[in-house]
């Protein structure tokens, strides 16, 4: 998914205050952290592999004056899980010099990438990012036109900051895939992949960056253009489901609340006879609280999250994913003897329920009922999500009694395409639901592999 953000300020350490947003944005990517800065045009660039705390310290937060910063934080989706990915980026052209951190996926970076290079540009990494600071540092015209004519020829999605000499630069994809926010603390602007970032460094939430919209702030103040009409919205609802953080709006509908309002529709869909509600700790938390209020099942804490493991949906490969699951997750002795709901916010490729649904028999539990407050996934994502095959999606060709055989449920029920959706409060027109439906609004390659840009190893 990756995480974004972006300040520029005379006054205050940019640099410090990207780290802050960074640190709110962490659940967005836990491969590789980074800040750019600019110092009077100076640019000064620290990435490195690893959480945002392994990444920084204070040493190198005072070594990064300047009055732009932008961060990322990365969760690869195209490109290997390497330093030469991390991002930002810089990439060096003919008419200026760019820093870039991209939130998305390209979907015709093959033949921008096969252009690029026949005119004789050096990429220096296997990521779709690259080609998106390229094409604007190559661009001679202004640069809100060198942004809007990249813009143009990008497909796809992308939510990205960017930095050239003093200036802050950020920009949506036509529709909205990913999220990216403006806001202000004082007089100064910042950009942010979600809301909780702004909250945590005392920002004001001003507005989303619409569809197709550059901004970019210099020292005569913020600028705003439409570069591209506005395209079908397709917000991603799966950052609903599951990626963006609870205290989080995005598209303006706090994320909890939906959550919350999704266990209450799951409840009145898949009714059970019941002792306990869990949830799957933490993104299952909220629709297991809203499935015992709706159903008056008693909630309660059932399993206990080491909190200082990753997330496991976003590591790299399914062997870590599973030593992830059996480090992250310890059942309490609340479930013994009784019937359980569990609530989760999605199945995807089925490792972690069934793990968990296996640890919780093993503690002495008389039933296991899965609700799942999201339908089945059953489609690849091409827009930023970590599962571009189908063979990874568990659901993709199994009915819904054969996923329960799979996680060894006593019962397993998924909340309905229409019930998840009204839960968002959002129009059906305004979101991307392709992985549960197939529905994709903008053409898609017919198979990707994530790893297809990076050098042969010996």
């Amino acid at each position: 998914m990756c995480g974004v953000f972006g300040i520029r300020s005379k006054e205050r350490d940019v640099a410090r205050i990207a780290y802050f947003g960074l640190f709110a944005l962490q659940h967005r990517g836990q491969e590789s952290a980074g800040i750019a800065v600019s110092d009077n045009g100076r640019l000064t660039v620290v990435r490195d592999m690893g959480l945002v705390a392994q990444v920084f310290n204070e040493q190198q937060l005072q070594a990064l004056p300047g009055e732009v910063a932008i961060g990322h934080t990365r969760y690869s989706t195209t490109g290997a899980n390497r330093w030469a990915n991390a991002q930002p980026l810089i990439h060096h052209g003919r008419a200026r010099t760019v820093a870039l951190g991209h939130n998305g996926n390209l979907v015709n970076v093959e033949e921008l990438r096969a252009e690029l290079v026949e005119d004789g540009v050096r990429l220096g990494s296997g990521s779709d990012s690259e080609v998106i600071a390229a094409l604007i540092a190559r661009d001679p015209a202004p640069l809100s036109e060198a942004v809007a004519s990249a813009m143009g020829r990008l497909e796809g999605a992308y939510s990205v900051t960017a930095l050239v000499d003093d200036t802050l630069v950020a920009f949506r994809d036509p529709f909205g895939f990913r999220p990216l926010t403006l806001g202000q603390i004082g007089e100064d602007w910042v950009v942010a992949s979600e809301t909780c970032a702004l909250d945590l460094i005392g920002a004001e939430v001003v507005r989303d960056v619409r569809p197709g919209e550059i901004v970019w702030v210099d020292e005569a103040g913020v600028h705003a253009a439409q570069a591209l009409p506005v395209g079908r919205n397709a917000l991603c609802i799966f950052e609903h489901v599951y990626f963006a953080r609870p205290d989080s709006r995005v598209g303006g509908v706090e994320v909890h609340g939906a959550r919350v309002r999704m266990g209450e529709r799951l409840a009145a869909e898949a009714p059970v006879e019941a002792d306990l509600v869990i949830g799957i700790p933490d993104s299952g938390t909220p629709a297991a609280i809203g499935f015992s209020n709706a159903s008056g099942i008693p909630f309660n804490e059932g399993l206990i999250k080491n909190r200082y493991v990753a997330r496991t949906f976003i590591q790299p490969d399914q062997a870590m994913r599973e030593q992830g699951i059996r480090m992250k997750f310890n059942p309490l002795s609340e479930v013994e003897g009784r019937r359980i709901v569990v609530v989760d916010d999605s199945i995807v490729r089925g490792s972690t329920m069934r793990q968990l649904v296996a640890m919780l028999l093993d503690a002495g539990a008389a039933e296991i009922h899965v609700r799942i407050s999201s339908p089945p996934v059953v489609s690849p994502c091409f827009y930023g999500i970590d599962m571009a095959d189908e063979d990874e999606l568990a659901a993709a060709h199994r009915s819904v009694e054969e996923m329960r055989s799979l996680v060894g449920a006593t019962s397993l029920h998924y909340l309905s395409v229409e019930g998840m959706q009204a839960a968002t409060t959002l129009p059906e027109d305004a979101v991307c639901r392709a992985c549960f439906t197939r529905d994709y609004p903008t053409r898609v390659p017919q198979k990707v592999a994530k790893l297809r840009f990076e050098p042969a190893r010996a």
